[in-house]
């Protein structure tokens, strides 16, 4: 009896030790938040907009309606616009899921770096969500363009960011944990994706019905260049080259195309099957200098010259023509950095920081400065892997 009356005050205490989920949500107790946009308001105040889910038009049972709506509310902290929220939300917002963030122009230049603390901080939000800047607009107006093909416009614009990325090379997708990182760095600069809009005809408007009933909507959101940041503020853009300098240099490169002369005029389409980029600082003379190491394996995927393909001598003046013409694209897309932005988005300062941690004790003190008349030594290494499903072209064939 004494050993029952044991194991029974014994499996009274382990139960008094177990919890419940004492910080559960229901899902009808939540407004599910995949898109947030954060602007500056005319009165000073931080204006924050929610896209939030419609539940019961994302189903098979759905009406019609807007599979999201718009919730927004000021105030002078992030986390006072968000509670202010639940003035006209019948939900309490909740962000755990948020696809992507889109940051309005004017604030960006005025800094980013406070109303990301909240974000940062916050035990609810995870920062695997991508950002971007609208640019020449609020973050407002990106967020209440309608879509067509993916209903959810937060899905669409964090799927295309990554497609486009990883396609094209001009555009990158950045989380809060790398933002944050490159902001702090001491020998790099962040950059962020530039989301636009795009209105076709005189009557076109961003939040108009037409742009998921029309085979050609009037509003369509596309991403653009890579605005560039000192510290928290936004300094600059980078157009399109430039931006795809900035993907190779680092290292971002997941593929891309690009159009190359042929030798007796004409030209063929070089298309990035794989890339590599190495970086390296080291110190010459007294100057820091930079060496940049790239890689570049891909395949012929177009051809509008007569060139003989199936000449492995053939094939070696195109990879020559590419690796001269890569390299003066990326040599003269850093001057333009170096001259017009002033600011080391490259890392740069991390490769010599890397290679001599005591010389760049001293050369961080004004490292931006010093940026502008960096020596950077390029060399490109291409490779043609293929020719695609078929030899010379047909074209010069044709009578």
């Amino acid at each position: 009896m004494t050993q029952r009356i044991k194991i029974f005050f014994l499996l009274i205490a382990i139960l008094l030790l177990t919890t419940g989920c004492w910080n559960r949500r229901e899902l009808n107790e939540l407004a599910i938040t995949l898109a947030m946009g954060i602007d500056r308001s005319t009165d000073g105040q931080y204006l924050v907009t929610a896209q939030v889910v419609n539940p019961g038009e994302i189903t098979d049972k759905a009406r019609g309606n807007a599979p999201v709506i718009i919730f927004q509310a000021k105030g002078k902290t992030l986390l006072e616009a968000f509670r202010k929220m639940t003035k006209e939300a019948p939900r309490r917002i909740y962000p755990s899921h948020l696809r992507i963030l889109v940051i309005g122009e004017e604030l960006a230049k005025e800094g980013i770096g406070k109303p990301l603390d909240l974000l940062s901080r916050d035990w609810e939000m995870r920062s695997d969500f991508y950002i971007a800047v609208a640019k020449g607009r609020m973050a407002e107006d990106v967020l209440k363009v309608q879509t067509s093909l993916v209903r959810i416009p937060a899905n669409k614009m964090f799927n295309t960011l990554e497609v486009s990325a990883k396609a094209w090379s001009a555009t990158r997708y950045v989380t809060l944990d790398e933002l944050i990182a490159n902001m702090v760095s001491e020998g790099k600069q962040a950059v962020l994706t530039g989301i636009h809009i795009k209105l076709e005809g005189e009557n076109g408007t961003s939040a108009s019905n037409q742009n998921v009933e029309t085979i050609n909507p009037p509003a369509r959101l596309f991403f653009q260049e890579l605005a560039v940041f000192d510290g928290d503020k936004l300094i600059g853009w980078l157009n399109e080259v430039q931006s795809k300098t900035y993907t190779i240099v680092t290292n971002l490169e997941q593929g891309s195309v690009g159009a190359v002369p042929c030798p007796n005029g004409g030209k063929f389409v070089f298309q990035i099957t794989d890339s590599e980029s190495k970086v390296k600082g080291k110190i010459r003379n007294g100057k820091p200098e930079i060496d940049v190491n790239v890689r570049v394996d891909g395949k012929v995927a177009e051809v509008q010259c007569g060139i003989d393909l199936k000449k492995s001598k053939s094939i070696r003046q195109l990879e020559k023509i590419y690796e001269t013409g890569t390299k003066k694209m990326i040599q003269t897309a850093i001057k333009q950095v170096q001259e017009k932005n002033k600011v080391d988005i490259f890392g740069f300062g991390e490769a010599i920081h890397r290679a001599d941690p005591n010389a760049w004790e001293k050369l961080k003190i004004d490292w931006d400065k010093k940026f502008e008349d960096l020596k950077v030594n390029i060399k490109i290494d291409g490779k043609i892997r293929g020719i695609g499903t078929s030899g010379n072209s047909f074209v010069k064939d044709i009578k």
